[in-house]
């Protein structure tokens, strides 16, 4: 089964999670320093990778089912983001939803990169 880096709404305890029809999760685990995080009007956060000036990510890495990715998972993606490789501090490659190159001048982005998670955002936005 592919392994995907979650970061935002499917993530365990989250609204979305459904979607994975009790995929495994395989754990908490972090990016290699080569993305930014936004918040896409504080609707979802969105990965970027970048040649220089990333950071660390945290999320959760699942095993789902292609069926499941394909049925579920994917057509429930807003239109900002798409399906692509990312890679783990660990080296290992895993697939991820990325920010599309060109919504990256949208206004509505918010770089959170120093937040490091979707979790830490929303906790330390709503203080």
């Amino acid at each position: 089964m592919p392994l995907i880096f979650l970061n935002g709404g499917a993530m365990r305890g989250e609204p979305l999670n459904y979607l994975l029809e009790g995929a495994p999760c395989a754990g908490e685990v972090t990016t290699a320093a080569q993305y930014r995080f936004y918040s896409v009007g504080d609707r979802f956060p969105a990965l970027h990778p970048v040649a220089y000036g990333g950071a660390p990510i945290t999320g959760e890495l699942f095993e789902v089912p292609m069926d499941v990715l394909r049925n579920r998972l994917l057509p429930a993606e807003p239109p900002e983001l798409e399906l692509g490789v990312i890679a783990l501090d660990d080296n290992r490659s895993v697939l991820s939803m990325l920010l599309r190159r060109p919504v990256i001048s949208d206004p509505q982005l918010i770089d959170i990169t120093d937040y490091g998670s979707w979790h830490t955002y929303r906790e330390e936005s709503t203080r």
